[in-house]
């Protein structure tokens, strides 16, 4: 099993060939879910257990409950994956997970059948927990595990169906209106705007709950509403974005501001008079005249710092035989989708085969920028 730190996550193993990330949030959740279970909701359900099996019914529910959020996610990604996508990774967070595919759906079939996995998942998980329950009612431990098991998948499938974006009913909704507009940008919009308005239903349930003394559910619900209308917001957002790229390419927005480092500059020399003193994010790594490499922040920070003096720009970057690059007078979409399929903020421009400069998000944005300030 790999495991690996990053900024306020880790991961921890795969499924499907696709790694798993745990936000440190997920932890906080699965404590207090733990907590719930195990000092309120069994307490109150089962007044006659020993104290020690509250906890220990309510951390194994707590358990196989994310293992039933993992599954959901895997249900769309095993999919997506059948359809020729790829999928970055499957994460687990506050509110609960995401299965991270690389692009959009090319066929509306596709993306209903990738949105709907999901929930037809969780809707068997319910059938499964409550089919335990029934055969293992003559103990009272596994019945009320599996009774809270089978009701809160249910929860969840039955939530995950509501038609807004981003829940996976929105994304259903999508597909079935795309299949019927065949237009995949309004079916967008749609089920975007279907989103936000459920999420500020969630918003003002939560104030309402909150002004009856229910402070504790009240800002919950409020928050998972605030989520939705931001999610939802954001794909609007998007979507404009897209259309106001449209027609241009590549040429429009690249930038040379790059810097030229040679391969057999240590990593110290590189931070000390390139890094600091140029103040860019990536730079070109080249030998005998020819670029053989991109080197960015992240690299330098990945490196033993105290191997920093005998390190080599060449040992840490990424080979440009290895990277993705693309074309001068490619479409900036299209630009825009590679990075995120890649993961990556930019990528090399070729032109006649050479290196002539860099795509980034932050050129794309001054792009973006410029017209907004044109407008005005």
């Amino acid at each position: 099993m790999n495991t690996s730190f990053s900024k306020n996550q880790i991961r921890l193993g795969s499924i499907f060939g696709i790694p798993l990330t745990f936000d440190f949030s997920w932890f906080i959740v699965l404590f207090f879910l733990t907590w719930f279970l195990s000092e309120s909701y069994f307490p109150a359900q089962y007044k006659h257990w020993q104290p020690g099996w509250y906890w220990f019914v309510g951390g194994a529910t707590s358990l196989l409950f994310f293992i039933s959020v993992l599954l959901h996610e895997a249900g769309h990604s095993f999919v997506a994956q059948k359809y020729n996508y790829k999928v970055k990774q499957i994460k687990l967070f506050i509110f609960g997970g995401i299965s991270e595919i690389t692009q959009e759906p090319k066929k509306a079939l596709e993306e209903f059948w990738i949105a709907a996995a999901g929930p037809i998942v969780t809707f068997l998980l319910a059938g499964v927990f409550y089919g335990l329950s029934f055969l293992l009612k003559s103990s009272v431990y596994f019945y009320a595990l599996f009774q809270y098991l089978g009701f809160i998948n249910l929860i969840l499938a039955i939530f995950n169906l509501i038609p807004g974006f981003p829940l996976d009913g929105g994304r259903i909704l999508r597909a079935v209106i795309w299949a019927w507009k065949r237009d995949f940008t309004q079916a967008t919009h749609v089920a975007a705007t279907v989103g936000r308005f459920f999420g500020f239903v969630f918003i003002s349930i939560g104030f309402l709950e909150m002004m009856a003394g229910f402070w504790a559910n009240g800002l919950w619900i409020a928050f998972i509403g605030w989520f939705l209308e931001s999610a939802a917001f954001s794909q609007v957002q998007r979507q404009e974005i897209t259309k106001l790229l449209a027609g241009k390419t590549v040429e429009d927005a690249y930038t040379k501001a790059y810097g030229l480092v040679p391969y057999d500059t240590t990593i110290t020399e590189f931070v000390e008079n390139d890094l600091l003193i140029r103040h860019r994010r990536f730079f070109i790594v080249e030998r005998e005249g020819k670029n053989i490499g991109l080197l960015t922040i992240h690299d330098v920070k990945r490196a033993p710092r105290d191997r920093w003096d005998v390190t080599t720009v060449e040992q840490i970057m990424k080979p440009l035989s290895e990277i993705k690059t693309v074309d001068i007078n490619l479409p900036l979409t299209e630009a825009l989708k590679l990075m995120d399929a890649e993961g990556v903020n930019q990528l090399p421009v070729v032109e006649d085969g050479e290196i002539t400069g860099v795509i980034t998000r932050e050129s794309l944005i001054s792009l973006l920028t410029q017209h907004f300030l044109g407008k005005n």
